[in-house]
């Protein structure tokens, strides 16, 4: 298939993996201090684990997963309030089906759907404007969730929604930001971190100058990557080779998808829908300054946070859980206590091993499974 044939080319991957191998002979790197480079995003979590890039490397090269599944880190609170809005007979509540197996304190959405509630999976925000056309007589509430990523989708959704008068549709808002979460990690005390592989969807909306602050204030080096295991292994070997010649820049593996500038009209919808949040809760990260999004006061009328009461409380994860801890990288998923028992795809009981792109769930579909149990 053409441009995805092409990246997954074995020949040229043990290039690539003899080039990493080569590039880490020729450094000084202490056996018990590996390099860590972190992958921001959970795209590339899922594509390094089913491609088995981690096998591939160097015992000196230790990836680190980062926050960037947008559901994995939703707080348990803001999933009690989704269930307290679809919850009301008047509402019908739609959401990606990933976001749909999310535990809450009590339910889930699959449960509270189970239970009665009018819980319907969509692919955009768009189909759930197309049922409060149909349904006139319901509240349609879309969930909006994600990063850079899909928040034009749910912007131009609302503008959509505003020039046709709609007034039976809103929007739960959780979108949050890239670059705050970012400057969260580099500012923990208990996170080392020598590299980042930057996000390669969320790159395509805002571009690669947001992330000039990683090389310029924090020294450390950033390549932006692409998906599949070429375009990975590609972008550990520039990061390491930045680690080497002492540089810290921020660079465009993925150049093919990704313009430095970003997206001029996505980033326009942006900006006209949306204002920063003072702060955000995040699951495992705790609260972080401007780290999310609200709809703006010229479009609360599409705000099911402002139209809904909703509990709003911070409810902390299960004391076994340690998707925090994952999240920021401070052990792999295998190390967790629960990972594999209590905790599979099939009955989660954190958000890591939920969606597809979390960390516990890759590790877990990919034979992660065989390293817990050798471990315990």
């Amino acid at each position: 298939m053409k441009y995805v044939d092409e990246f997954r080319d074995g020949e040229k991957a043990r290039i690539l993996v003899k080039g990493i191998h080569e590039l880490m002979s020729t450094m000084d790197t202490p056996k018990d201090r590996p390099l860590h480079i972190m992958e921001v995003c959970g795209g590339h979590t899922h594509s390094i684990f089913r491609y088995g890039v981690e096998g591939m490397l160097p015992k000196t090269i230790e990836l680190v997963h980062g926050p960037g599944c947008p559901v994995c880190v939703l707080p348990m609170g803001r999933v009690d309030d989704c269930v307290s809005i679809a919850e009301r007979p008047e509402v019908i509540f739609t959401t990606f089906g990933d976001a749909m197996r999310v535990p809450g304190s009590k339910v889930s959405l699959l449960q509270a759907k189970a239970d009665g509630a009018d819980v319907r999976m969509v692919y955009s925000p768009m189909d759930a404007l197309a049922l409060a056309r149909k349904h006139r007589d319901r509240e349609i509430v879309f969930f909006g969730l994600g990063f850079e990523t899909t928040m034009p989708s749910t912007a131009l959704t609302i503008l959509q929604a505003d020039r046709e008068g709609v007034t039976n549709f809103s929007v739960f808002c959780n979108h949050i930001t890239i670059v705050p979460t970012i400057k969260a990690i580099l500012d923990s005390p208990d996170i080392r971190i020598d590299g980042f592989l930057g996000p390669g969807h969320v790159s395509m909306v805002v571009g690669t100058r947001p992330y000039e602050f990683i090389a310029q204030y924090y020294h450390k080096p950033m390549v932006v990557a692409g998906f599949e295991p070429l375009d990975i292994l590609q972008s550990i070997w520039m990061v390491v080779k930045q680690i080497k010649d002492g540089r810290c820049e921020i660079e465009n593996q993925y150049a093919r998808v990704v313009p430095d500038e970003g997206n001029a009209a996505a980033l326009k919808a942006v900006s006209e829908v949306y204002e920063l949040r003072e702060f955000f809760e995040w699951r495992g990260l705790g609260s972080i300054d401007h780290s999310g999004v609200r709809l703006r006061d010229d479009y609360a009328r599409f705000d099911a946070e402002r139209k809904f009461a909703v509990p709003n409380l911070k409810i902390t994860d299960p004391k076994s859980c340690q998707c925090g801890e994952v999240l920021k990288g401070v052990i792999k998923p295998w190390q967790c206590k629960v990972f594999g028992s209590a905790c599979t795809p099939h009955s989660p009981l954190g958000a890591l091993m939920v969606s597809s792109e979390g960390a516990c769930a890759a590790y877990y579909q990919y034979g992660g499974l065989k390293k817990h149990e050798a471990a315990t």
